[in-house]
């Protein structure tokens, strides 16, 4: 590659930089599983350049998923406040949630929403490290 060519690929690269756009976006993470959330519009014309297909209108990716999934969560659930040893009612307080809407949820009678998930999940993880440093203050627990 001669230098006019190398000049005129790397004005084409600072040309492409400058066209980018920020794309407003939120990451969570959940479970240790990192997440971005985007516009559905931005998403479709993603997916739409990536060649990939979305699923018509009168399919709903989200429920349609997430109705097989939510005896998952429930069960999901009901260990890991099992295993901290919390109850419902207890675990309901420190999420913010009602303890009827906790009860449907483990019973997978109710699909949660992302705010009520979310703070489960934050309750659940405070839970959790609050019992590994109360096991790490007791002599001979540590590291069992």
């Amino acid at each position: 590659m001669n230098s006019r060519e190398r000049n005129e690929a790397v004005a084409a690269k600072k040309r492409r930089a400058e066209n980018r756009q920020a794309i407003e976006h939120q990451t969570v993470e959940l479970e240790g599983v990192r997440y971005v959330i985007v516009r559905q519009s931005l998403f479709s014309r993603l997916c739409e350049k990536a060649g990939v297909e979305l699923p018509s209108d009168r399919e709903d990716p989200l429920t349609d998923g997430f109705d097989m999934d939510r005896d998952s969560l429930a069960e999901k659930l009901v260990s890991r406040r099992k295993a901290v040893g919390i109850s419902q009612a207890e675990l309901a307080r420190r999420a913010g949630v009602r303890p009827e809407t906790l009860n449907r949820i483990e019973r997978a009678r109710s699909t949660p929403d992302f705010s009520t998930i979310r703070k489960l999940v934050v309750a659940m993880n405070e839970a959790e490290r609050q019992l590994a440093a109360l096991d790490s203050s007791i002599p001979g627990e540590a590291g069992s």
